[in-house]
């Protein structure tokens, strides 16, 4: 089993930054692949950012392509997503999630990741 906790969502500005953390705790895979997802009322998860842990590679949705940064400490089993120039439309609950083998065509996809966090809100205003 895998355990998952998101922090540092809250509220912000448009333009400002924040920066969410995932700690991973319990059984850790090399081949593990860590992702953010989002998630707002009444639509689907969205994909935002992933890294594959062993080569660092990552991926990123367009619409934040250029503003959100994917980043992880080893030693710290953590996860984190920078999270600039933030915009009123990132309003949204996050989510971090890990698959075990998740293949580069299929990253952006949620059912590729077998563990979830609980979520943590990020509220931009305008």
């Amino acid at each position: 089993q895998v355990q998952l906790v998101e922090s540092g969502g809250g509220l912000v500005q448009a333009g400002g930054s924040l920066r969410l953390s995932c700690a991973a705790s319990g059984r850790t895979f090399s081949s593990v692949v860590m992702g953010w997802f989002r998630r707002t009322p009444g639509k689907e998860r969205e994909f935002v950012a992933a890294i594959r842990w062993s080569s660092r590679h990552t991926y990123y949705a367009d619409s934040v392509k250029g503003r959100f940064t994917i980043s992880r400490d080893n030693a710290k089993n953590t996860v984190y997503l920078q999270m600039d120039s933030l915009k009123p439309e990132d309003t949204a609950v996050y989510y971090c999630a890990a698959g075990r083998t998740v293949a580069t065509t299929t990253v952006s996809k949620a059912d590729e990741y077998g563990y979830w966090g609980q979520g943590t809100q990020v509220t931009v205003s305008s």
